[in-house]
């Protein structure tokens, strides 16, 4: 039976680990539970599992050290959202425990660092989001030396077929309902944007090893393909299922075996698939996203930091739709060619380009707004 710790238990990559254990019981057990919110919930998570006393709300990192330290589990499933999530991740494989990593900015704020930290504890990093889970299982079945292309697939949002003039005008109402998943307002905000799937090329290209011009985006509405590779010979192999989170979060804590489960088994009978290119024009944080992908360093740090900040100010009403795109470009337009290479440096980057967005902020939306 394998000890699971789950870091960020109320959300929703949290919710749907639990799922899995709740439905296999003798295969996984809980280790340890965290949140940074929602007390009541954990507590009754914490009853419900019969959890070790090892449960910390709000104690900052430090509750999360214990927690790594003490739980004994084997293996973390790291569903903390945003750059908070860092540095637990560095914590976990510190602590030489596998990292089920469903945090996309422990690859696009630190990669090398925790790249090199995972390898000389010699701790695996298992992706979790769908695609990156998708690219990691065929690339295990086709070989790394036989890929010559990844491509991600993207549902669009709730706006791929709004044309120019009607994005001017879309809603937070509008942005929060997403077509396919049922994810946080953060990533979904992310998804109508395409900042989520530019995040997602930055995670490929570092996880795999991948240069950005071999890692495409395709526009795929049904969420159907999570993704495909094609090989060296043109032929191209595509992980394909239910749009269901849990099948990934599985994937994670079953890894390396791949075992039955309980969930039911997709049927591609009686589905339509479709697929298109994406609009980069439209949707500008894609490209952005590329071209940072391909300058590295802190740009990637500097990308991920100013959308953060856009985000929130659109999620508070402080900012338009549109304006999003127009803060992350604006901090971008500075030099973010120093490499991050400790932890410190990070965070100083990440601090600076923070700082960068909400003076584009202020500069973009007429200085009525500035949110911390």
């Amino acid at each position: 039976m394998k000890k699971i710790l789950v870091l960020g238990c109320t959300g929703s990559i949290g919710s749907q680990t639990l799922d899995i254990i709740r439905a296999m019981p003798d295969d996984f057990c809980v280790a340890g539970l965290s949140a940074g919110h929602d007390a009541e919930k954990l507590s009754l998570l914490c009853k419900e599992f019969n959890c070790p006393g090892t449960v910390f709300v709000n104690d900052g990192i430090e509750g999360i050290r214990r927690l790594v330290q003490e739980c004994g589990a084997d293996i973390a499933v790291n569903g903390i959202a945003g750059a908070a999530g860092l540095e637990p991740s560095v914590l976990v494989l510190e602590s030489g425990m596998n990292l089920a990593l469903a945090n996309k900015e422990t690859v696009v704020m630190a990669w090398p660092l925790v790249q090199q930290l995972a390898a000389r504890q010699h701790a695996q990093i298992i992706p979790v989001d769908s695609e990156h889970s998708a690219v990691f299982s065929l690339l295990k079945q086709i070989g790394s030396d036989a890929a010559a292309e990844l491509i991600i697939t993207a549902s669009g949002g709730p706006f791929r077929t709004y044309s120019d003039e009607q994005l001017q005008h879309v809603t937070l109402e509008q942005a929060l309902q997403h077509p396919t998943w049922n994810m946080g307002k953060k990533i979904t905000i992310d998804s109508a944007t395409l900042a989520n799937k530019g995040l997602e090329v930055i995670e490929a290209c570092r996880l795999f090893g991948f240069p950005a011009d071999r890692v495409k985006v395709l526009v795929h509405p049904q969420s159907l393909v999570h993704s495909l590779v094609r090989t060296k010979d043109g032929m191209l192999y595509a992980q394909i299922s239910n749009p269901d989170m849990r099948r990934p979060i599985f994937g994670a804590l079953a890894y390396p075996a791949v075992r039955e489960n309980y969930l039911e088994p997709f049927d591609l009978a009686g589905h339509e698939m479709t697929f298109s290119a994406p609009r980069m024009q439209s949707f500008p944080l894609l490209p952005l996203a590329y071209e940072c992908a391909r300058k590295g360093n802190s740009y990637t740090i500097a990308f991920n930091a100013a959308n953060e900040i856009a985000v929130n100010a659109f999620l508070s009403e402080a900012c338009s739709f549109p304006q999003i795109a127009g803060i992350v470009q604006s901090v971008l337009q500075h030099d973010w060619s120093m490499a991050a290479d400790s932890l410190p440096a990070v965070f100083d980057a990440d601090k600076k380009a923070r700082n960068e967005a909400q003076a584009a902020l202020v500069s973009i939306t007429g200085g009525q707004h500035c949110l911390h």
